[in-house]
């Protein structure tokens, strides 16, 4: 969920977008155009037959689906490689599909890389299995990032609906209300700095998918993809809200310069110098394990809003999981993937920390009424849960979304170090984003 992606990425990017106007890697059965509808029947037939489904995914709740799964089907093995993510899985995934050869037949794939690999007919569209059928079951967030049209290309597996972690000790400690707009936040973050030097509101060193998720929540929607035309513009007023906003905390220097998922970040969670963290509903498992020594210190609330009373939400973060088309035993590969993330396989990964993508169990009471111990006892799923229900879903990533993800911080990034504005930044990174589009053979504006 918290992945930055490296320069490595843009040789993967590369990989894939070469393939623009290329054949599907497999045969007219296999890609995402042509494939014959599979019937419930072909499914069950599959089952009852068995084989092996090999599965690339890092998820770890799947250990325990696929444990499920091989119970309830006990003719079928699921062969799970988890060893990988992030960088080191789509390299493998990327290179294997050039190779057509040791491609699994289920992939996980996150959200905002998903389109890399269904534009170059990589993916199995799975509506052929009648998995269009499923809209209504998830969320509109992850079910518009797994879909283009009447197509599908993964299911949704989970989600990362925003909230404001914040240390209520900290806040209490210094009579400081709980922003509810982001201005309440930027008069939060002075007051926390003035009482204490050494407190910030949050930490922000540049990352893209923060930016991206903050993007989304203001009502900036910079990417538009049709095909292989795209269009990054970083100049509509959403865009225009955040880098004002932001731009205070960082001339103020309001928000701590240190990189999230390091010790020193760890830290800072742990003693309250960091006062507030505005992340995915994955966020929890992370505070319980990464920062145990301050449970009951946190709470969740909602994200604060853009204008006051309006509830507008965005993703950070999630995963799919997907059917390369280059994959074998399709019919058991889907059977694998409805299991997990449509059907009992939901139930075990909920149980196990994961925060679903289906509105059944965000609306589940068993759910909502959970108590987290390390947030004081609060029943947290009730503000991620709504959060959910407030997600836009015409959000769109670009096709070669890693490979604008690597140049962030040699472009928005300077915002932090030097004194190039947010805006600035935003504008470098869609100029070098358009750049490199146009190199590969997109058509962008």
């Amino acid at each position: 969920m918290r992945r930055k992606t490296s320069r490595l990425m843009r040789g993967l990017a590369v990989l894939s977008v070469l393939a623009l106007g290329a054949t599907a890697c497999g045969g007219s059965d296999d890609d995402s155009s042509g494939q014959k509808p599979v019937s419930a029947d072909d499914v069950q037939a599959a089952l009852k037959k068995g084989g092996s489904v090999t599965v690339w995914a890092w998820e770890p709740t799947l250990k325990t689906v696929a444990a499920d799964f091989e119970k309830k089907y006990p003719k079928v093995k699921i062969n799970l490689v988890g060893e990988r993510s992030g960088d080191k899985h789509y390299t493998a995934l990327s290179n294997a599909i050039s190779a057509k050869k040791g491609v699994p037949d289920v992939s996980q794939v996150e959200y905002f890389a998903l389109g890399q690999y269904s534009l170059t007919k990589g993916l199995t569209d799975l509506a052929s299995f009648g998995a269009d059928k499923l809209k209504d079951k998830y969320t509109p967030g992850p079910w518009n990032a797994v879909s283009e049209g009447d197509k599908v290309y993964g299911l949704p597996m989970d989600s990362g609906p925003m909230a404001l972690f914040y240390n209520k000790k900290v806040f209490d400690k210094y009579k400081i209300a709980v922003p509810t707009t982001w201005d309440e936040y930027v008069d939060a973050a002075r007051k926390l700095h003035k009482a204490d030097p050494k407190v910030y509101i949050a930490n922000d060193a540049g990352d893209a998918g923060f930016t991206t998720s903050m993007l989304w929540q203001a009502g900036s929607r910079p990417y538009k993809v049709d095909g292989t035309k795209v269009s990054v513009d970083f100049s509509d007023a959403g865009a225009k809200k955040y880098t004002d906003t932001w731009q205070q905390l960082i001339d103020e220097k309001l928000v701590s310069p240190i990189n999230g998922w390091t010790d020193d970040w760890y830290k800072g969670l742990g003693d309250g110098t960091i006062a507030t963290l505005a992340s995915g509903a994955w966020m929890p498992a992370n505070f319980t394990t990464g920062v145990p020594n301050a449970s009951g210190d946190w709470r969740a609330a909602p994200m604060p809003a853009w204008t006051k009373g309006d509830k507008a939400s965005a993703e950070n973060g999630g995963s799919s999981l997907a059917l390369p088309a280059l994959g074998k035993n399709k019919e058991l590969a889907y059977a694998f993937v409805e299991y997990a993330n449509s059907g009992a396989g939901v139930q075990s990964r909920v149980k196990e920390g994961a925060f679903p993508a289906t509105t059944a169990e965000l609306k589940n009471d068993a759910f909502l009424d959970t108590e987290f111990k390390y947030f004081g006892g609060q029943k947290a799923n009730t503000v991620f849960a709504d959060s959910a229900a407030n997600v836009a879903d015409d959000w769109s990533y670009l096709p070669f979304q890693q490979y604008a993800n690597s140049i962030f911080n040699d472009t928005v990034g300077k915002a932090y170090v030097g004194n190039t504005k947010l805006a600035d930044g935003l504008k470098s990174w869609q100029d070098a984003s358009v750049k490199y589009g146009k190199e590969q053979g997109f058509t962008v504006e």
